[in-house]
């Protein structure tokens, strides 16, 4: 059910992200890496995130790339938190920004 959702409210033309636990774990300077192929190539990013059990065989199957925050479950709203400032740290790294370090 929940990953019926969510692949109902992507666009076929959007980049998929999974954040799964046996993704590739990222460093900031390769996050970075990612969020400039990301914005050159101008499509939406969609970040999905599953439950304590993982994303559905499913959305793990649309997403381009997996992304592992760590080894450990994570609670959803922590998650959105760690994701924001390892965005904000790569695009700070990428606009030559010191806050990256």
């Amino acid at each position: 059910e929940e990953g019926r959702k969510m692949l109902a409210a992507l666009r076929p033309v959007d980049r998929v992200v999974a954040l799964e636990v046996t993704g590739k774990p990222l460093d900031t300077v390769a996050l970075a890496g990612w969020l400039d192929d990301w914005q050159t190539d101008g499509r939406d990013v969609a970040l999905l995130v599953g439950g304590p059990e993982g994303l559905a065989p499913e959305c793990l199957a649309r997403a381009e790339r997996r992304w592992s925050l760590s080894p450990l479950t994570l609670p959803h709203a922590l998650v959105r938190v760690v994701v924001a400032e390892a965005l904000y740290r790569a695009a700070s790294l990428n606009d030559n920004h010191p806050y990256h370090r």
